[in-house]
């Protein structure tokens, strides 16, 4: 997860993840969004890209969760993009 509020007015923060196949790209997907709603009550602004495009996107505003094939990931490379953001968590 990026903290990107003080390089960006484009949200707070990004969380950026990986899933090894089409089919866990959309349970990420789904389950970020089933957990978010119930928990918190909140639903996305925006969801964009399908499963098998390798990138989905979940936009809540404040917060953008973005979804990745491993070769799209490291294609794209946010976390060097983004490298003056602050980065809060990281797990592998």
């Amino acid at each position: 997860m990026l903290d990107i509020r003080r390089v960006s007015l484009l949200a707070d923060y990004f969380v950026i993840c990986s899933g090894a196949s089409e089919r866990q790209v959309k349970a990420i997907a789904n389950d970020i969004l089933e957990k978010v709603k119930k928990e918190a009550g909140i639903v996305p602004l925006n969801v964009e890209g399908v499963p098998s495009s390798g990138w989905m996107l979940v936009d809540y505003g404040s917060v953008i969760v973005h979804i990745f094939a491993p070769s799209l990931r490291e294609y794209y490379s946010l976390e060097k993009l983004w490298s003056e953001a602050t980065m809060v968590v990281r797990v592998q």
